[in-house]
């Protein structure tokens, strides 16, 4: 089990590595390497000495040593198998629309299609209009992919990302995705578990275990009655007859709640506030960045109600490499494979309008006019709203979105001179006021794995008071929090593990701030100019600010486009015919 290696005491002596920026590390030294089931092997090569602590563990069985010599070895760490996904009625839907892409009938002429923004919300209107056999253009303003999924490369070959990725069994469409692409052995599936710091008992962890024999929703129930920890018998039962009206009442009553906020539903339900400080400001921040005195109540149950229904909905998974390379990459190779185009360093600086208010083209900030059939802004909303051209700007469509605003969140990574043995290989939620998730990405992650120093990655949340302070002000507060959560190997003062180096990446305007009562000012993809559409995850889908949200949005802008594929040629075609009359 993956588990297992990081109770193990390694020491090492690696060789030289080199990394290009989409390849993967390479070594000079062949004698020894990581690899992992049903996945390339995209460790360095390591020459490992067995310690006593190594042969007291239950990886004991991979490691061999000579009396008086050391071994070349090949350590193999072994993942949770990936749930079974396929039959639920989410997956089946999300697998339909995707069919309807590649079957729809090939165009006579097909559409060129310009995309604005290569985030996963871009990213899956591209792919998704490429298999329909149309011709996307995707330009992305920075260069590098991904937009919130983002990553970068420092000097010494590690790599930073945009935010703490997971990805659940409740994401159909993201699941999808990464089996049409065929790269499904890039996740990297964890125990079925939620694992909560308990702030009364520094260092220490409860946990919500979701049984692997019972069905949902028996085994969410089962893993919250188990739980005594966290939640008292009596707060238990009062949380369950609150949540009755949303079992009952199904998604209409779950859309109903958008003008509550968490805070606010819980006490008209009679749910004590201590279920709220123990649960939900963890769950909140974990959502949406904000705690539950803002965030709609509508985005709880939205998420209960996925992974209460679905066996594996909560079970969660971890990418195995940065973002960038190992998921958006073959997204753009898919594209490219079927005639589309990505651009990278290609900013959009103004959006000119025909006569008639429909879109001429998108003027880049280098000068350049791109043309097409059809356009797609599939930014976050903040970055729309600039370039709203003011002919728009009365139309209520557009007018709605002034109440959509992105929520600012931090990033945080620390690397440690020291292995750090107070955690797990899983996302943890910390249950600090500062701090909302963080994991121990050395030994979560594959292509970030170190047997001897860990790398935390930490999400600070809320963030609004912090986004302007400096890098050094918000690694001193995160110490500080970690002193909490790791008591006995992390001081405030760096007396005990010190830190290396550490990266923090701000985002002033992240998805959309999910308070009460924005649900209705959340567009449909098909906007009302012709020939524009819009994508992202504050667009109207039911999977809200999240991952699986920005692609669904993709794939139901290119739903749009394919449907009005005849109307926007035939526009083209006029227009076409007007200029060479002129």
């Amino acid at each position: 089990m993956a588990a297992c290696i990081s109770a193990v005491n390694l020491n090492y002596q690696i060789a030289p590595r080199t990394l290009s920026k989409f390849g993967s590390a390479t070594s000079s030294d062949q004698t020894a390497s990581f690899s992992f089931a049903a996945s390339e092997s995209m460790g360095p090569s390591l020459r490992l000495a067995l310690t006593r602590a190594a042969k007291n563990t239950n990886c004991s069985r991979f490691l061999r040593k000579k009396r008086g010599s050391i071994l070349p070895l090949r350590v193999v760490c072994i993942d949770y198998p990936r749930p079974e996904l396929e039959n639920t009625a989410n997956f089946l839907e999300a697998a339909f629309l995707s069919s309807t892409f590649r079957e729809s009938p090939r165009p006579a002429k097909p559409l060129k299609v310009v995309i604005a923004g290569a985030g996963l919300a871009g990213l899956s209107t591209a792919k998704y209009l490429a298999d329909a056999g149309h011709k996307p253009v995707l330009l992305e303003a920075r260069d590098v992919l991904g937009g919130k999924v983002a990553a970068w490369q420092d000097e010494d070959g590690d790599w930073y990302e945009t935010g703490l990725h997971i990805f659940f069994g409740a994401y159909p469409n993201v699941q999808n995705l990464f089996g049409e692409l065929g790269i499904n052995d890039r996740l990297q599936w964890k125990e079925h578990s939620m694992i909560f710091a308990m702030p009364s008992k520094p260092g220490e962890f409860s946990r919500f275990d979701f049984p692997e024999a019972l069905p949902a929703p028996l085994n969410g129930i089962l893993a919250i009655l188990r739980n005594n920890e966290m939640l008292t018998w009596p707060e238990k039962v009062k949380f369950a007859i609150g949540l009755l009206p949303a079992m009952l009442g199904g998604q209409p009553y779950v859309e109903a709640q958008d003008g509550l906020s968490v805070q606010e539903w819980m006490r008209k339900q009679g749910v004590p506030d201590r279920v709220t400080d123990e649960v939900f400001i963890a769950m909140s921040k974990a959502l949406n960045f904000i705690n539950p005195d803002e965030l709609s109540m509508q985005c709880i149950l939205i998420a209960l109600n996925r992974f209460l229904q679905e066996k594996h909905g909560s079970k969660m998974a971890f990418l195995d490499g940065n973002p960038p390379e190992r998921l958006c990459m073959p997204i753009v190779d898919h594209i490219q494979s079927l005639g589309g185009e990505v651009h990278l360093n290609a900013r959009i600086q103004k959006i000119d309008l025909n006569d008639d208010g429909t879109v001429k083209n998108f003027l880049l900030n280098n000068g350049k006019v791109i043309e097409g059939d059809a356009y797609v802004f599939a930014t976050p909303v903040d970055i729309l709203k600039l370039l709203v051209p003011n002919n728009w700007k009365q139309i209520p469509y557009f007018q709605r979105l002034e109440k959509l605003v992105g929520v600012p969140v931090i990033n945080v990574h620390i690397w440690f001179d020291r292995k750090l043995k107070n955690t797990y290989d899983h996302l943890l939620f910390s249950r600090s006021p500062l701090l909302s998730v963080y994991a121990d990405m050395s030994v979560t992650c594959k292509e970030y794995y170190n047997p001897n120093q860990s790398m935390l990655e930490l999400v600070f949340a809320p963030a609004e008071e912090w986004v302007s302070r400096s890098d050094e002000d918000i690694i001193a507060a995160t110490m500080s929090e970690l002193a909490k959560l790791f008591p006995d190997e992390i001081s405030a003062d760096q007396s005990k593990a010190k830190i290396v180096k550490y990266h923090v990446v701000k985002t002033p305007r992240s998805v959309y701030k999910t308070v009460p009562n924005c649900e209705p000012c959340r567009p449909v993809q098909r906007s009302p100019i012709e020939g524009f559409y819009l994508a992202g995850d504050y667009t109207k889908q039911k999977y809200l600010a999240s991952m699986e949200g920005a692609v669904l949005s993709g794939k139901l802008c290119a739903q749009a486009i394919v449907q009005d594929s005849e109307l926007l040629a035939a526009r083209s075609r006029k227009v076409v015919a007007q200029a060479s009359v002129i």
